[in-house]
């Protein structure tokens, strides 16, 4: 587009009419280019390979879910992330092996060990960890030493023995014949160290046999390390491995390798693609919809510069010229100067998710090209697209009638323009009653939908909207003097400027409301559901990665002890609308007759009492989700993929807070990562002395926390931290970006006023009427706002939360409040500072030179 003369003399001569432009713009440039840089994060992600960087070849089990549907062209596949992880079937590795390019085709093992000194140590209690220490280490089967490390000392393991890792043995002070008691999922027990190893990190090797039952899945292994022979590249090794195993599993080479070894690069690319692609989506949509409706405010306010120009002969094609190379001048300035402070923001974000465990150490942010060129193109986009709409009919005046026109406001939006609001309108609610029946992470978008949907009818139809509050609002406005009614008035007659001050702050209570109060509805509900939901006398938990699963069983021998429940947490997947949905499960050990005294879990139809292998108890949602009732079976994927079918014995109210799929630990034994349990819930015999009772158990296995209900309802609050922190994060970010906007739109208003303002005070007014004048109009304009948001809020989280917790939302009163009032304040600020940078300029010099 080549230079205009009149676009350059504008943004020459001119800079403070485009400011609120520029600054419009360069915040969307940031916002974009940070969420933009966490997508392409999410994406590109990758971690290369450590324990595998010297196998050719790895084989492990594929970690999703898939369904197929129909045949031929019909053809549907459909695929959802495990909640746990699946193993590989060991015996892959003999058919492997047998390859002639294949060398040895290793299974990999690995599970959580913790390692204690026992209090009576047989040997060299000196050598060994502290007395009650606990340190987390990863044991691992013999054979798998060969990946990445060499016996240094001693031999290997037989039964009952272990071959410890170098560093790790220097640490604890263990030498060859040392003994060592270690925690294993199966229970702790006295081991004997035949062997120090070098090499491969922390760990302690046993057995083969002794490794596959320690973990409790036997005949699996993690992964399959396959080498190559000698002269054999790594595109033939691949081939006949490909060959040995099929379609039943998934093969790694290169940098692939990296995507075996990290389980948790998976969780991390679901985060960033989540945090940089939906929320981001979001993002642009707001920046977009901001740039947009302040391009056009500032299009309007020049309306009579453009009826001007019009009048002495310009052409409709040299306006929209003019209008669209500021646009090419202004956008790409500001967006690029957004590209850095996006990048910041993008860095700091994502380090800080780092240091909250949500993302792997190893994993760093590449910084591309595209994100921030994106994000300059988007800007530019829609200053081009505001500018166009705005200027379209002042353009298409007539140059006798321009002057005219650009001196009365229009007071109603165009036929199009309400037919696309009313159509937005429409859509959000058929959308709010479509979120109603939807559960989870699908009721929670289709809440975003809702308020997206209700944003574009409030674009649309705001003169409307702002006429019908300054009608309502401006009533008891009349009865506060002369600077109540002038403001009253003023909103009734110019009733689009005050839809586009209103606009932006709905945008802030929406989209900030939405994110914070669809979180605090299902925190509040989950906490609720767990206060009264657990009814044990005490909860046995653990320090480290778990508690072994015999301890539940040796917890119910304790003296003062009625009943010990071990309660394994994972997850599992099942047919809802003919798509899969992922629900919280638990697997519960003892006594199915004893549930009831540490478990209420407000049962609706059956009895959880007659819980066995075979049969399921679900959260009433996920029965009705399902299309289950009791009697009837459901097929269901365990955490590793494993499929079920049980049948339903009974149904509940309070899942959320307890776990929405109820099954026996025998059913979830082997499909979970380690068979530990992660809490005991213990019923106290009547008369127990329960401080007694506590010392017992918490002597019963290393690392043991016990605590009562209350503290058990504090550690999920705990666990919801990371994601509160990401919501939060994301309303700072939204929110923060829509009130600059609120702002930035407040204070062009109140500078557009310089001649109206002018006016006045040669009428008589005195400043401090014209400022209470602006006062009463900004309280006006936050109130509209503040009631349109929440009305909107209404519509929206009354359906989510039907949808996710089966109640009402859960708005908190003081974060209401402290939101409430912020709005207000903040509007009334925004506006008083310009409105007395209004009233310095003497009433004739300002009203001489607005004319």
């Amino acid at each position: 587009m080549r230079s205009n003369g009149l676009a350059r003399a504008s943004v020459r001569f001119r800079p403070a009419s485009f400011a609120g432009t520029f600054l419009a713009l360069l915040f969307a440039s940031i916002v974009v280019t940070a969420c933009g840089l966490l997508l392409q994060a999410g994406v590109t992600a990758s971690l290369g390979p450590v324990r595998y960087a010297g196998v050719p070849v790895v084989v492990t089990a594929d970690q999703n879910a898939t369904v197929v549907r129909g045949h031929g062209e019909d053809t549907e596949r459909e695929s959802e992330p495990l909640p746990d992880a699946a193993r590989v079937d060991a015996s892959l590795a003999r058919t492997i092996a047998a390859r002639p390019g294949v060398a040895a085709a290793v299974p990999d093992l690995a599970f959580p060990v913790q390692a204690a000194v026992p209090e009576q140590a047989a040997f060299r209690p000196q050598a060994a960890f502290p007395p009650r220490a606990a340190a987390s280490l990863p044991g691992r089967n013999w054979s798998g030493a060969r990946i990445t490390s060499r016996l240094v000392q001693g031999g290997g393991p037989a039964a009952g023995q272990v071959v410890v890792e170098a560093a790790t043995a220097r640490a604890a002070r263990l030498r060859v014949g040392d003994a060592i008691a270690l925690t294993t999922p199966r229970g702790t027990r006295t081991y004997r160290v035949a062997g120090i190893a070098a090499g491969g990190g922390p760990g302690i090797w046993f057995s083969d046999a002794e490794a596959a039952a320690l973990s409790g899945h036997q005949g699996q292994a993690d992964a399959i390390a396959v080498f190559a022979r000698s002269g054999v590249g790594v595109e033939q090794l691949e081939s006949q491995v490909r060959a040995a195993v099929g379609g039943g599993a998934k093969i790694y080479t290169g940098a692939g390798r990296g995507t075996a070894e990290h389980r948790d690069l998976a969780d991390a690319r679901d985060l960033l693609t989540g945090l940089g692609g939906s929320f981001g989506g979001i993002a642009t949509m707001v920046a977009v919809f901001v740039v947009l409706g302040t391009v056009a405010l500032a299009i309007g306010q020049r309306a009579r510069e453009i009826a001007l120009l019009r009048a002495v002969g310009a052409t409709p094609r040299q306006i929209r010229r003019m209008v669209a190379t500021e646009a090419m001048i202004v956008a790409p300035i500001a967006g690029g100067v957004g590209v850095l402070p996006g990048t910041a923001l993008a860095t700091w974000w994502f380090d800080q998710l780092k240091h909250r465990g949500a993302l792997p150490s190893g994993l760093h942010l590449t910084v591309g090209w595209v994100p921030p060129l994106c994000a300059v193109g988007a800007g530019l986009l829609a200053a081009l697209a505001g500018g166009w709409a705005a200027a379209r009919r002042p353009a298409k005046a007539r140059p006798s009638q321009a002057l005219g026109e650009a001196a009365v406001e229009r007071t109603r939006p165009g036929i199009a323009r309400t037919i696309l609001g009313v159509g937005a309108l429409a859509g959000a609610l058929v959308v709010a009653q479509v979120a109603a029946g939807a559960s989870g992470d699908q009721a929670a978008e289709a809440a975003l939908g809702v308020v997206m949907l209700f944003m574009v009818a409030v674009a649309f139809l705001g003169p409307l909207v702002a006429a019908g509050a300054s009608v309502l609002l401006g009533l008891p406005m009349r009865t506060a003097g002369a600077p109540g009614r002038l403001a009253a008035a003023n909103t009734r007659v110019n009733a689009r400027r005050l839809a586009s001050a209103v606009t932006p702050i709905v945008l802030v209570v929406t989209f900030a409301g939405t994110l914070l109060f669809t979180q605090s509805t299902m925190r509040h509900a989950a906490a609720a559901e767990a206060r009264d939901g657990v009814v044990a006398d005490q909860v046995v938990s653990s320090a480290g990665p778990g508690i072994p699963y015999d301890t539940a069983r040796r917890a119910a021998a304790v003296p003062g002890v009625r009943a010990a429940i071990g309660v394994v947490r994972t997850g599992v997947l099942y047919h809802g609308s003919d798509v899969f949905s992922d629900a919280s499960a638990i697997g519960v050990s003892g006594d199915p007759a004893a549930l009831p005294t540490v478990l209420d879990l407000g049962v609706v139809r059956g009895e959880v009492a007659a819980l066995r292998p075979g049969t399921v108890a679900l959260d009433s949602m996920v029965a009705a989700a399902a299309h289950v009732t009791v009697g009837r079976p459901i097929e269901l994927r365990l955490g590793d993929g494993a499929k079920i079918r049980a049948t339903v014995v009974a149904t509940y109210r309070r899942g959320l807070g307890v776990g929405q799929v109820l099954l026996p630990h025998e059913t979830v034994a082997g499909h979970v990562s380690a068979e530990l349990d992660g809490q005991i819930l213990i019923h106290d015999a009547p008369g127990a002395d329960g401080g007694a009772v506590r010392r017992a158990l918490s002597g019963l296995a290393p690392s043991l926390v016990v605590t009562d209900r209350r503290g058990y309802a504090a550690q999920i609050d705990r666990d919801a931290e990371v994601n509160a922190w990401v919501n939060n994060v994301m309303v700072a970010v939204l929110g923060g970006f829509a009130a600059i906007a609120a702002a930035n739109t407040l204070v062009m208003t109140v500078l557009d006023r310089r001649r109206e303002v002018a006016l006045l005070r040669l009428a008589g007014t005195t400043r401090r009427q014209v400022l209470s004048m602006m006062r009463w109009e900004a309280l006006l304009v936050t109130t509209a706002g503040l009631l349109l948001g929440a009305a909107i809020l209404a519509v929206t989280l009354s359906p989510f939360a039907r949808g996710t917790t089966g109640g009402a939302p859960y708005v908190p009163p003081v974060t209401a409040l402290v939101m409430g009032v912020a709005i207000v304040a903040g509007g009334l600020a925004v506006t008083a500072l310009p409105a007395r940078a209004l009233l310095r300029t003497p009433p004739a010099t300002a009203a001489a030179a607005r004319e």
